[in-house]
């Protein structure tokens, strides 16, 4: 009579499963880290652009208003308006002592510092050429041409 063949132990395919477990938790554990980081890098980005635009926004107003006066006619620090009340600015000035010479012109945003996380914030410099000229009492001269411009088309023959 032939003899049987021997099956596998059972305790070999008890092993396999737990072997399996733990490399499919492992797997897990790294797939949900990395979720994370992209989460957390995702909210930074965010962050980081809505700060960049408001420090533009801020340095478009400075550029509007000129910076000559700016410092005495407006503030130079404070929250920036809804949504983003989480945001601050503050503005610096520097140069523009002699005629002609430009102003540098620094824009820093800050947010964070509380329950949304650490203290964070963005500096932006620019130059910015001083709205008045040599005699010029106004600060905010009437800047429109004093010719008006025509825009029809002249068709010319040759």
């Amino acid at each position: 009579m032939p003899r049987p063949l021997r099956s596998r132990p059972r305790s070999f395919a008890l092993i396999d499963i737990v072997v399996a477990t733990i490399l499919l938790g492992i797997s897990l554990a790294v797939t949900m880290g990395l979720v994370g980081r992209a989460l957390a890098s995702q909210t930074i980005g965010e962050r980081l652009t809505t700060a960049a635009a408001l420090a533009d926004e801020q340095l478009q107003l400075v550029l509007a208003r000129g910076p000559d006066d700016y410092q005495r006619r407006f503030a130079l620090t404070g929250a920036c308006d809804a949504p983003f009340g989480d945001y601050s600015y503050t503005l610096a000035f520097t140069g523009g002592s002699s005629v002609g010479e430009a102003y540098t012109v620094t824009c820093t945003i800050a947010w964070g510092g509380g329950t949304a996380g650490a203290a964070r914030s963005i500096s932006v410099e620019t130059k910015i050429a001083p709205r008045t000229s040599v005699g010029d009492a106004d600060p905010d001269p009437d800047r429109a041409p004093t010719q008006g411009v025509s825009r029809t088309a002249e068709e010319t023959t040759p």
